[in-house]
């Protein structure tokens, strides 16, 4: 005792000390003390008190939006799967399958066994599906098959087979239980299933379809949940029941009247419950795609461990920043007092020294405040500067906002324009001019294609068409064109008029610069090693080597004097191709004098198939 007050005694007196040393008053101390020291140390107090009711929130409000993440990771799997389902529910072979007649021949029969065997095994081979089941009527020719199909009376036994017709085509959702399979065995899943119609007798039940999803698509995304050791996680219906649980006993019960009501109260919440005597958190998100919720029951008790711990890391944290502030406070303080005394000093001994005339003679020296107070200055004149330019930036951008809007074309009265114009053409007996405008109105459609930069090959195809049949109109007599594709490809998507200026440049600067201005344009569409191959090929007069080189490589813009337009280099074409597909698609070019020019196009499958 007499130790530590010896110890206090000195720690005084050097206090006392380096204040006299350093000139700093009592009252400026007692000031420190007063206005920084004495409401710090409150705060902190203040800090101590509250920081487990703040901290607890914080982490259930982490474990919370984790809720959440994992609700949409499962609407979004969910999702996926609903989306498989309804895919086969529209396909039109299975329609013809479950209502085939009787007296359809048995190679007529085989070919559509064949067509919705392919059905099953394109679903079954993605990789969140375990099985697909057809329970068809008894008459069907696979209902003893039981593997994918069976007979619909097998299924009356099932928990689930009154809720489906219930739903009258609607989805409904299984929980996770335990089937087995005459190919592989027991397997844990949950099931999709969907009644189907019979079209010709819609209140006649033609199948039921049972999309089967391995358990661990949904045990994945339950374990991956990282909230405390002793967690519960399980995903609950709108009832009540445990569709899914991390244990698997407690799958298929109903949750107490207390807890299925607090999650009842909205999409997303948290809420401290006792449950058999124990605090414990309810932490639930919905999953939006089944209505379903993931809920996660955690212990009170290791939230109040996580946040004892981080209130201790959190409260030495907070005494050594406010410790540091003391000091450098302090430190302040004491460099400013010298600083002031230093200055004060220096007046006071010139004014000994040489009077109060000195003061008039010698202003204070400009310092930091005066550096300051001159930058602040220059800043505000830089801002008023900064905001007149913005203003007139603004003006000119609203003014090239209201010239773009004059210089549009409104689409609906152009092609109105063109109609009225084809059913004058029409009443007057001129069809020519009638084929004429339809084909220039679906020139326009395409071309303008409501605004998007890309199309499928079809309506590219079409398009190109279109063009060379107003060219026809226009040239009579003077060319022809084929058209060979591969349907596999037409509903793959390409750049908008990648063809048209490919087409144009075969004409009028293929063909028509020939003597006889006669020849023949062809355009193919096929599929090869993985490309998308599109030629456009003519028997025109051709180029050079090196003139075809230069075509791909510089933008190349030739004035005609013929009538026929302008030629745009083909490396505009070739720089969309390379931005939508990548540096392994692109335009080659074939050509020699005399001879015609092949055009060609690849654009890789994997790159557009899914733009």
């Amino acid at each position: 005792m007499n130790r530590m007050t010896s110890l206090i005694h000195r720690m005084t007196t050097r206090i006392r000390y380096a204040m006299r040393r350093l000139g700093m008053p009592r009252r400026w101390l007692i000031t420190y003390l007063l206005l920084i020291v004495l409401p710090s140390t409150i705060l902190l107090y203040a800090y101590y008190k509250h920081s487990t009711t703040v901290l607890e929130e914080e982490v259930s409000d982490s474990m919370l939006q984790t809720m959440k993440q994992a609700g949409i990771n499962l609407s979004y799997r969910f999702g996926y799967i609903r989306d498989i389902v309804n895919t086969v529910t529209m396909n039109r072979k299975l329609y013809e399958f479950l209502e085939e007649e009787s007296n359809v021949s048995v190679a007529q029969q085989l070919e559509e066994t064949k067509e919705i065997r392919d059905v099953v095994r394109n679903v079954q081979s993605n990789a969140d599906v375990s099985r697909l089941r057809l329970f068809v009527k008894s008459t069907n020719m696979l209902a003893s098959e039981h593997i994918n199909f069976f007979s619909l009376d097998s299924l009356q036994n099932w928990p689930y087979y009154r809720k489906v017709l219930d739903a009258n085509g609607g989805i409904v959702w299984t929980s996770i239980y335990q089937v087995s399979y005459i190919d592989r065995g027991e397997e844990s899943i949950l099931s999709v299933a969907r009644m189907l119609h019979d079209s010709r007798q819609y209140n006649q039940v033609a199948a039921i379809l049972v999309l089967d999803v391995p358990e661990k698509l949904v045990m994945d995304i339950l374990s991956e949940i990282d909230l405390t050791k002793q967690k519960k996680v399980y995903i609950v219906d709108s009832d009540g029941k445990v569709m899914a649980h991390t244990d698997r006993s407690l799958i298929g019960i109903r949750l107490s009247d207390e807890l299925a009501g607090v999650i009842a109260r909205g999409t997303d919440g948290k809420e401290k419950l006792q449950l058999d005597k124990q605090d414990e958190y309810i932490v639930y998100s919905t999953i939006e795609t089944t209505g379903w919720k993931v809920v996660a029951q955690v212990p009170a008790s290791e939230i109040s461990a996580r946040v004892k711990l981080n209130q201790v890391a959190g409260i030495a944290t907070l005494v050594g920043i406010l410790m540091l502030f003391f000091v450098l406070v302090f430190a302040l303080l004491a460099v400013i007092v010298r600083s002031m005394n230093r200055r004060i000093d220096k007046v006071i001994r010139a004014i000994r020294q040489e009077g109060i005339e000195w003061l008039d003679g010698n202003p204070a020296p400009e310092g930091d405040f005066m550096l300051l107070e001159r930058s602040v200055d220059v800043l505000i004149h830089r801002v008023h500067s900064l905001m007149e330019q913005t203003y007139e930036a603004q003006v000119l951008e609203r003014e090239a906002q209201l010239r773009a809007l004059q210089a549009q074309i409104n689409p609906h009265f152009l092609y109105n324009t063109l109609d009225t114009i084809n059913w004058m053409a029409i009443g007057h007996n001129v069809h020519d001019i009638s084929q004429m405008i339809d084909a220039l109105a679906k020139y326009f459609r395409l071309s303008l294609n409501k605004g998007r930069d890309k199309m499928t090959v079809e309506d590219e195809l079409t398009l190109a068409q279109v063009y060379l049949d107003i060219q026809k109109s226009r040239f009579l007599n003077s060319f022809d064109y084929r058209i060979e594709t591969d349907p596999n490809v037409m509903t793959c998507i390409v750049p908008k008029l990648t063809l048209q200026p490919l087409v144009e440049n075969a004409l009028l600067h293929g063909i028509r610069k020939m003597k006889n201005k006669q020849g023949m344009i062809r355009i193919t569409a096929s599929r090869q090693e993985g490309f998308l191959i599109l030629t456009v090929s003519d028997d025109g007069i051709g180029m050079e080597g090196e003139r075809a080189r230069l075509l791909l490589v510089e933008p190349v813009r030739e004035l005609q004097t013929d009538g026929l337009g302008s030629s745009y280099g083909l490396n505009n074409v070739n720089e969309r191709i390379k931005l939508f597909a990548g540096e392994s698609s692109g335009l080659s070019i074939c050509s020699s004098p005399g001879e015609g020019t092949t055009v060609t196009i690849r654009i890789k499958l994997n790159v557009q198939e899914h733009s």
